[in-house]
């Protein structure tokens, strides 16, 4: 199963959910009408009142909890005591898990997500939160932190990754809402007995009573919440773990801490109860003792069997027996483990890569242990001072502008002028200062890497200081009107995930248009694409653009015709683009891939390319597309 197979499947989930969510509501409002039934007999008025009232109640409360959580993921882990990690953090153990982040990030194509750590938490646990890349949480324990060695912490976060990519947090962020919903009728009966405590008269007890029944009822609606959840949650749990083997290619570190969850005392619970009842069917381990027909994860020892086979229940006494008396520290262990080698080099810059459309396609979403090690030289690569530059609150916006700042001095200068007219002169300087020291011989396979470092300082910022920079940014590539495809790519991909990362509730939702439905716009992509890439060559372009139709619209006859506007032109493409069906979507990278490699080969500038055009459709690809020999 491919990204677009996944993303079709979490669009079916999602059908589901709403199915499973009215018939719950259909049984507590069955309930509270039998219950009226039985206390005042059968009145049309009085049953018709508890209806509307229950769906009030419940339409009320999924409402509110859902705009409570429009921010994203961030909300669910302040909810339960996260606390983020500073980009230039010094601490060893927060530096090796947002370098570890990074990579992750990095080798799947996405932007680094925001990472917390729920710092009072000493059981082993993880999560991933949020509505879209842009706006991703990925949250650790403390005691993932403190337990873990490196090869560990990066099963699960490779686990949590395989949530990100494949839609899960969007479903699961979703559930957390409309669940909320059929527990209000529970909740306020709850508080209700809470607050009528001590009172004696007859006006009283009869609140209580119907608090009371209400109780009664909402525990109707946790029993279909637990159901709901756990149906979800199971499966997914399954696919999140051999996707989370997938990618880095070997079992030793997500089953070392399915281990370690089962042999420590804490294991994964949290100590935040209820706020763990909420989020159970997000969480890497059980986190709030969930068994039977309401667990959201299968059984640990089932998980660490479908891993390492020959793993039996004593294997996992001996392990509780070892660690009662010598508790493992993960970062002595990375010790004792070595240092891993940062893999292969960087290709170079005019090396062609072979690749074919089915095998790209294949690599949206789905990194493998290749995109890790890549990744790792990918980040190995970008020097510490440059690194610390794309983490630093003050400089990532001037060296997101100095990787836009042109060859030509003349049209340098005019951008310096656009950059000092909104943001100051000390900003233009700086980028230009960048531009000479850090960047000016930088490889291009690194230059959308560290854009991808410096977003997670760049989302911090204001919304107003936003949209000044990528207003910045927008005069910076049309500062000479004649903007080139990286500079047009980066622009749009920033602008993309800053505005979604400023109001991530209004992404959503996927795609349900047909190739049929959007010729034009396919057409135009794929003579611009084919066009920048045989410059000055029309017949090679034309034989590159009805090799990408080829694919998509193979029926249609749409004549190449470059647009005027040249690069420009793909502003009109990217939202009807993007609204495409999952699968359609696959079929979409598939078409580009073979205008981009019509002659059989993409050089590595073209790889860049096709990476920027499937990030703002949201089809992240790993950072080199072709595959290392094994």
């Amino acid at each position: 199963m491919n990204f677009f197979e996944r993303q079709a499947r979490a669009r079916r989930s999602s059908s589901r959910l709403i199915v499973l969510f009215a018939l719950a509501v259909l049984a507590i409002v069955v309930a509270v009408d039998l219950m009226v039934l039985l206390v005042i007999g059968p009145r049309p008025g009085a049953l018709l009142a508890s209806t509307v009232v229950a769906l009030a109640v419940i339409g009320i409360g999924s409402l509110f909890r859902i705009a409570s959580l429009r921010g994203g993921g961030e909300p669910v882990a302040q909810q339960l005591g996260g606390v983020p990690v500073a980009e230039d953090t010094r601490d060893p153990q927060l530096r090796r898990l947002r370098n570890v982040v990074e990579e992750m990030s990095i080798a799947s194509g996405v932007p680094v997500p925001k990472i917390y750590v729920l710092e009072q938490e000493a059981g082993i646990n993880a999560f991933a939160a949020g509505y879209s890349t842009s706006d991703a949480v990925v949250a650790v324990t403390r005691g993932a932190l403190d337990r873990l060695n490196r090869d560990e912490l990066q099963g699960v976060v490779a686990h949590e990754f395989s949530h990100i990519l494949n839609g899960d947090m969007r479903l699961n962020v979703r559930l957390i809402g409309v669940l909320f919903g059929i527990l209000m009728i529970g909740i306020i009966g709850r508080k209700i007995l809470l607050h009528g405590r001590g009172f004696r008269n007859s006006a009283t007890i009869m609140v209580v009573v119907g608090a009371i029944a209400a109780m009664s009822v909402g525990s109707l609606g946790m029993f279909f919440g637990r159901m709901i959840k756990a149906g979800v949650s199971r499966s997914r749990e399954v696919l999140a773990d051999a996707s989370a083997v997938q990618f880095t290619r070997q079992t030793a570190g997500i089953a070392g801490a399915l281990k370690k969850i089962g042999g420590l005392d804490g294991g994964s619970r949290l100590a935040h109860r209820e706020d763990a009842e909420e989020v159970s069917h997000m969480l890497f381990g059980d986190g709030a003792g969930l068994r039977g027909l309401f667990a959201t994860h299968p059984p640990l020892l089932q998980r660490i069997q479908a891993l390492e086979p020959g793993f039996r229940p004593e294997h996992l006494s001996r392990l509780q027996a070892q660690w009662l008396a010598n508790p493992p520290d993960g970062l002595q262990e990375d010790i004792a483990l070595g240092l891993v080698a940062p893999g292969e080099a960087l290709p170079q810059v005019d090396r062609a890569l072979a690749v074919t459309p089915p095998m790209v396609a294949a690599q949206v979403a789905h990194p493998h242990d290749d995109d890790y090690q890549r990744a790792h030289a990918v980040v190995a690569a970008i020097s510490e001072p440059l690194h610390d530059i794309a983490t630093h609150r003050e400089a990532a916006m001037p060296l997101i502008l100095g990787l836009l700042l042109d060859d030509d001095a003349t049209v340098r200068r005019r951008q310096q002028v656009e950059i000092a007219a909104r943001l100051g002169a000390a900003a233009a300087d700086h980028a230009a200062q960048l531009r000479e020291t850090q960047l000016q011989d930088l490889h291009p396979m690194l230059r959308m890497p560290l854009a991808a470092l410096a977003f997670p300082v760049l989302r911090r910022r204001p919304r107003p200081q936003l949209e000044s920079f990528l207003d910045t940014v927008h005069a910076v590539v049309h500062a000479d009107d004649q903007v080139s495809l990286f500079e047009y790519c980066l622009g749009r991909l920033l602008e993309v995930q800053l505005r979604e990362a400023l109001d991530p509730a209004r992404y959503i939702r996927f795609g349900r248009r047909k190739p049929g439905n959007v010729k034009q716009e396919f057409a135009t992509l794929l003579a611009v694409v084919a066009q920048a890439g045989n410059p000055g060559d029309r017949a090679a372009a034309q034989h590159a653009y009805l090799a990408g139709m080829q694919r998509v619209l193979p029926r249609d006859h749409l004549p190449y015709a470059p647009p005027a506007g040249g690069v420009q032109a793909l502003d009109a493409v990217w939202e009807p683009l993007d609204a495409l069906d999952p699968l359609a979507k696959q079929v979409m990278v598939e078409a580009i891939t073979a205008a981009v490699s019509h002659d059989g080969r993409i050089s590595v500038a073209e790889s860049e390319l096709l990476r920027t055009i499937c990030g703002v459709l949201h089809c992240p690809l790993p950072p080199t597309l072709e595959q290392l020999p094994h």
